[in-house]
């Protein structure tokens, strides 16, 4: 695929702050670039991107030697858009035991149905010491149907991991109770209202960004007890295969 194919694709993967008046998503986005962002330097040789997509984040991986995008093919429903190296069957990696350095995924594990079983996998492929990079929704409204399976709490994730063999290095909630229902109202206007495409730019400006603007205003300007995280946008949990 050729780059500018691909940068058309992940604009709304985007970190940039301009994002507020062009990004549906903008918190979640955001977030979630950041938490990425954070941890992808500690990923070296080889890696898997599980559920890669259009391998939107593949940029922040500097010290990857061999970046590897893995998908499983829905009814040979193939958007020509991604990026996919390699397919799986949905429940064996093509790769022999600890064969690889990392693996990373991102927005995935809520659809996958078997999602045990695959986190099993993950760590049969990784190599004693390996990484595991993951990010996964909490409160988002259903995606990708009929593909979507589950959402995951911060203990929930956290106990499945640690029960197939991972040890967590850091767990993060991004968004708090402000900015994940701004986010949600941010997205009512944009899929209900934001229909007319000669206006549509406009609208965005004056109905969407102002949800943003506040929404980041309030939280660097309320105290914690106000803003509380139980209930937050994404997961994002950077492990290690023990």
């Amino acid at each position: 695929m050729n780059n500018s194919n691909s940068k058309d694709v992940n604009f709304l993967f985007s970190k940039n702050r301009w994002g507020l008046f062009y990004n549906p998503f903008y918190f979640t986005r955001k977030e979630l670039y950041k938490g990425i962002a954070r941890h992808a330097s500690s990923s070296q040789g080889d890696m898997i991107d599980l559920g890669c997509g259009t391998k939107p984040y593949k940029h922040e991986f500097k010290n990857v030697s061999k970046y590897i995008g893995l998908d499983i093919e829905h009814s040979g429903n193939w958007d020509t858009k991604e990026m996919i190296d390699v397919f799986y069957d949905g429940k064996t990696f093509p790769f022999k035991d600890q064969s690889i350095d990392g693996v990373f995924s991102s927005e995935t594990f809520e659809h996958i149905f078997n999602l045990e079983e695959i986190i099993a996998e993950i760590n049969r492929v990784l190599k004693k010491g390996g990484h595991l990079l993951i990010t996964c929704p909490f409160f988002w409204p259903e995606h990708e149907v009929p593909y979507d399976y589950a959402r995951y709490t911060s203990f929930g994730i956290k106990h499945l991991l640690e029960k197939h063999g991972f040890v967590i290095v850091e767990q993060q909630k991004t968004g708090n109770y402000i900015t994940a229902m701004l986010q949600m109202q941010a997205l009512y206007h944009y899929y209900f209202i934001n229909k007319i495409p000669v206006i549509s730019g406009l609208f965005f400006v004056l109905f969407i960004s102002p949800l943003f603007f506040l929404g980041s205003l309030f939280n660097k300007i309320l105290p914690n007890r106000m803003k509380r995280n139980d209930l937050y946008l994404n997961n994002v949990i950077f492990a290690k295969k023990a």
